[in-house]
């Protein structure tokens, strides 16, 4: 494909991807409203989140295999209108149950955007040629995480919180109708057998894992019975479907031998430590700002233009250097080296820092993680076959995203932990009863209170998050290790793999 007929195809892909990172950030805002208007609780709160992270994550690896075996292009637009209908019974939604259920449904939608577009992508331009347009998508991303939490704060301010779930619409129909006028991908029709019984087995393995991480330690303790038997239950399935994939399966949904390369195996575990790292931490960063800053949400989503501006500026110029080179180890390993730095800066933060420093370690971080994120995903791409590529691109995806959620659902228990401590201990030097800790776990409305206990609350949440960098450190330094162990391998300029151009050996 010539470049304009690239950037034409890239179009309608980077609006799904748009309306896919938007979905996640628009709602952060209007959560609160959401609950209260529902009638709900903090463990419907928790689900809202959860029920699009479970079906996202488990259904990743899915629609990459499906990437291998049927039309991109189809599978790009059924995404798209999963999404859309979970959308609209979502801005629908008459009670807490229906909402959960329908954000479930909306996260099979975005599992398939997040995983197809890579996939896409690999299959119009070669690795080498692959890098200059990773800026896109850099910009992209961008977008969506500042202008998502601003957007849904002000639908909030303004229409009520439903219109958080319509203002997707829109653009997930302009992304359809883009797709369908200039992505034109040949399609190899073969005889294809999908591995249900995998499927089925990894998406509950995995749901099971991650409703573990997910309500452990708030809703029952870390070494309860219920934990040990969500673990034991969660492992046993999961060893059933790698059983299952190596062994019965013809078509496996995600294929043992692909980390019979060292490159796919070590990124894979580079992922897993950077989405603990990363998202383990970052999420926490707009609590924070509300929190220990007494930020309004708004205020908050402007503060997140620092990390992301320095994630824009890292993936272009990343991106085009690989693409004039052929080398992108470098800029892994350098990026990796700035996410430890960052990560390092912001341990050190509390509720007196200076905004101007948070914001300068933000950029930091954000500069590291703009040279990694999707340069451990072309690493990849250029060891594995056409045949293999939906695959092999959904699986660093699919161990990111786990990274994530356990990240998210793990620091989120240490910092719970911390600031209901810091709080009893305040409140008990004041005199004060801490109604049996109820009151130091719960998420308080700080205009409301009194000024020293104020003061201990955003005291509490500006140390806690500064520790939840520092527990992040380490994982960011075994990335680094898996990082400096990939061989590199020069961009192949060709969308084929070297062994697939030879011409195909004369059978008997």
């Amino acid at each position: 494909m010539t470049h304009r007929e690239v950037l034409e195809a890239l179009s309608g892909l980077l609006l799904a991807m748009f309306v896919a990172m938007l979905s996640s950030t628009v709602v952060s805002n209007a959560l609160p409203v959401i609950v209260a208007d529902l009638d709900g609780s903090q463990t419907g709160y928790t689900w809202v989140v959860v029920a699009t992270l479970l079906t996202m994550t488990a259904t990743t690896p899915i629609w990459g295999k499906l990437a291998d075996l049927v039309s991109k292009k189809i599978l790009v637009q059924t995404a798209l209108v999963i999404f859309s209908v979970g959308s609209l019974v979502a801005g629908f939604a008459p009670s807490m149950e229906v909402l959960i259920g329908a954000r479930a449904f909306q996260g099979l939608g975005v599992g398939g955007l997040t995983a197809l577009v890579q996939v896409v992508i690999a299959s119009m331009v070669s690795p080498r040629e692959r890098g200059r347009y990773a800026g896109y998508i850099g910009a992209t991303f961008a977008l969506a995480t500042v202008s998502g939490p601003l957007v849904g704060g002000l639908l909030v301010d303004t229409v009520g919180w439903r219109w958080c779930f319509f203002v997707g619409l829109p653009v997930a129909l302009l992304a359809f109708v883009v797709l369908q006028r200039t992505l034109r991908i040949p399609v190899v029709r073969r005889k294809v057998e999908i591995d249900y019984l995998g499927a089925t087995l990894l998406v509950g393995g995995v749901s099971v894992l991650l409703v573990w991480v997910s309500l452990a330690g708030s809703q029952f303790a870390w070494t309860s019975g219920t934990s040990m038997l969500l673990v034991v239950a969660g492992l046993a399935v999961l060893s059933l479907a790698v059983y299952v994939e190596a062994r019965v399966a013809t078509e496996p949904v995600i294929p043992l031998r692909l980390f019979r390369d060292r490159t796919t195996s070590l990124a894979t575990a580079a992922s897993v430590l950077i989405g603990v790292a990363m998202f383990g931490s970052t999420v926490y960063l707009s609590q924070y700002f509300q929190l220990a800053r007494g930020m309004s949400p708004t205020e908050a989503g402007l503060m997140s233009i620092a990390m992301v501006g320095g994630l824009l500026v890292s993936s272009i110029v990343s991106g085009r250097r690989i693409s004039e080179t052929g080398r992108w180890k470098r800029f892994l390993v350098g990026g990796m080296v700035l996410v430890i730095v960052g990560l390092s800066l912001l341990a050190t933060i509390d509720e007196t820092t200076s905004l101007v420093a948070v914001g300068a370690f933000m950029a930091v971080l954000g500069l590291g993680l703009g040279a990694t994120m999707q340069n451990l995903v072309l690493s990849v791409q250029n060891n594995t076959a056409q045949s293999d590529m939906g695959a092999a691109s959904s699986v660093v995806a699919f161990f990111r995203s786990m990274g994530g959620s356990v990240g998210v659902s793990a620091l989120g228990a240490v910092l719970s932990h911390q600031v209901a401590d810091t709080v009893s201990a305040g409140l008990a030097r004041m005199g004060i009863p801490a109604d049996g800790g109820s009151s130091s776990r719960s998420i308080p409305d700080l205009a409301t209170l009194p000024e020293p206990i104020r003061e201990l609350f955003e005291h509490a949440f500006g140390q806690a998050t500064g520790h939840l960098f520092l527990v992040a450190v380490p994982f960011a330094v075994l990335a680094l290790g898996c990082v400096l162990l990939i061989r590199e391998v020069p961009l192949r300029t060709t969308v084929l793999r070297e062994d697939e151009l030879q011409p195909e050996a004369v059978r008997p």
